[in-house]
């Protein structure tokens, strides 16, 4: 008899624990709440992962893989090298879709700063984002969608401070979406590097 597929059914349960996360924030994360989402007992988490932390340690394992994953498929579907870094910023936002959801992630953040495990899980998607941003907009400079003396790293940095920057503004002050704000703010940061003849490709929604 062959074994169940265990990778495609741990990804649907990092999936929903990411869900549970966003909505319950760390002291409503349990096993539990988990094996609920997804239609199992907690007792099979537990000889999945181990423990609440085997989950988390797991689920940011996953994150770091998602991170080169989903740039590479957003480039492959948009025209565009900066219609791209706008549709991937506003798919690393999604799920933030409330101040309260920003607030469980942020607070998940914190964890990840002050526990050396998660620390170096979360470096590392910084890290594949950095690259990820960097990568398109070295490609916007290479088509003339930027200006050729565009500072690639120096913009990249700008780009990823104020994305962040963005998520807590818009937590604070609540107007509109945090999708729409990231995407203005994008359109502002890269507004005086745009080649005057170039065309910014809309990303697809």
């Amino acid at each position: 008899m062959a074994g169940r597929p265990r990778g495609v059914e741990d990804l649907v349960i990092l999936r929903a624990a990411a869900e549970v996360m966003g909505r319950v924030g760390p002291s409503g994360l349990t096993l539990a709440a988990v094996a609920r989402e997804v239609g199992l007992v907690p007792g099979t988490l537990v000889q999945r992962f181990g423990s609440k932390r085997g989950l988390i340690l797991a689920l940011a394992d996953q994150s770091v893989r998602d991170a080169d994953a989903t740039a590479d498929r957003i480039r492959a579907e948009q025209g565009s090298a900066l219609g791209a870094l706008a549709s991937l910023l506003a798919e690393w936002m999604a799920p933030m879709v409330s101040p309260e959801t920003f607030a469980h992630h942020l607070a998940f953040l914190c964890m990840d700063l002050t526990d050396p495990e998660l620390h170096e899980r979360a470096l590392a998607v910084h890290e594949a984002q950095r690259r990820a941003v960097g990568t398109l907009l070295a490609e916007a400079v290479s088509t003339g969608e930027l200006q050729a003396t565009t500072d690639v790293e120096a913009l990249t940095a700008t780009v990823q401070a104020v994305t962040s920057g963005a998520g807590l503004i818009w937590a604070l002050d609540r107007r509109g979406t945090l999708v729409r704000r990231v995407r203005h703010e994008l359109d502002v940061v890269l507004a005086p590097h745009i080649a005057t003849t170039a065309t910014t490709a809309t990303p697809t929604t």
